[in-house]
């Protein structure tokens, strides 16, 4: 504690403090800054706030202090909404370059969990470019490891759309795995990103989804079946809604249709009993279908304004666990089926 003016709490005035120019943090939730607000006004400011101070020179002559944020730029906030005039501070004893600046925001924000995935992605990737950090050196400062880092960076290789989904929390970070796996397939990619948000696909779900791609891309390159077979299957998918896979066996084969949750299993089965029957399905919108080789859904149909998930994660059907050995060990250029 001696890079701090000997451990003293100091009152300094909300106005006079700047806020760091290097905080990764750039959504703040406002109904979150307004409870804190009224916590403060009743309460006041319980944990100090991280600044540095300097002295410069006024143009009578004089001498003023500036002070500039290093940690705790939502309480700042908080504490000007509720008209609070003073903040108590620790005031670093020496001035911190913009490196430290940086690491520091970033590891205050890290220990309350308050950057979003994609903030957080963009405080590692600025900590690497801008000041040479290597992957392990920012995994060392933060306490996880090297391989979390680099997927955490890995990020920013997402699509925007996906990335502010991300950020505003429709979906997980786990699902943002799988979708890395498709991004050198960015139709497929989008595809399933707009089903993770219409059927609210589980991580497992979208998983599965990604491997099922992977694998049929295998099959097309490879020739395991023939193109007669390909075709069917496309197009049963079309009909259906859905995806379809077909694995044919020296006798037989088995045919696997994918739905998530019940509403989607009686979509699919008021179409096959359509088509069982002579019809392309129960569902009137759907009678003008033909009943093989229609038109592929298009992005269109899918909803623009997806409400958010009231809590994400709960779509993250992944173990403890998994999580972290996903975390610690995923490597999407590196997926095999």
């Amino acid at each position: 504690m001696s890079q701090f003016y000997n451990n003293a709490i100091f009152w300094v005035e909300v106005d006079k403090i700047k806020a760091n120019p290097f905080q990764p943090r750039k959504e703040f939730d406002e109904s979150k800054l307004q409870e804190l607000a009224k916590s403060i006004r009743q309460y006041g400011v319980i944990q100090p706030l991280t600044v540095t101070r300097k002295e410069v020179q006024k143009q009578d002559g004089g001498l003023a202090a500036e002070y500039e944020l290093i940690a705790g730029e939502r309480r700042l906030r908080a504490a000007k909404l509720a008209g609070v005039r003073e903040v108590p501070v620790l005031i670093r004893a020496e001035f911190d370059d913009d490196k430290t600046k940086l690491e520091l925001a970033i590891i205050e924000n890290l220990q309350r969990e308050d950057l979003n995935p994609i903030d957080r992605a963009r405080a590692f990737a600025q900590l690497v470019k801008d000041f040479g950090f290597k992957h392990g050196e920012v995994a060392e400062k933060i306490g996880r490891s090297r391989e979390y880092v680099s997927n955490t960076i890995r990020l920013l290789m997402l699509p925007d759309a996906i990335k502010t989904a991300l950020a505003e929390g429709k979906i997980a970070e786990g699902h943002t795995r799988p979708l890395l796996m498709l991004a050198d397939r960015p139709q497929e990619q989008d595809t399933l990103y707009r089903e993770i948000l219409l059927k609210k696909l589980t991580v497992r779900d979208t998983e599965s989804i990604a491997r099922r791609i992977a694998f049929d891309r295998v099959r097309k390159k490879e020739h395991l079946y023939s193109p007669e077979v390909l075709e069917m299957e496309r197009e049963l998918g079309e009909v259906l809604g859905t995806r379809v896979a077909i694995e044919t066996k020296e006798n037989g084969g088995k045919l696997t249709i994918d739905f998530f949750g019940e509403e989607d299993l009686r979509t699919i089965f008021n179409r096959l009993h359509g088509v069982a029957v002579g019809k392309t399905s129960a569902s009137p919108e759907l009678a003008s279908e033909k009943v093989l080789g229609s038109a592929p859904p298009q992005p269109d149909h899918f909803p623009q304004q997806v409400p958010a998930v009231q809590n994400v994660e709960s779509l993250d059907d992944r173990s403890k666990e998994e999580k972290q050995k996903d975390e610690n060990t995923f490597d999407p250029t590196n997926f095999s089926i």
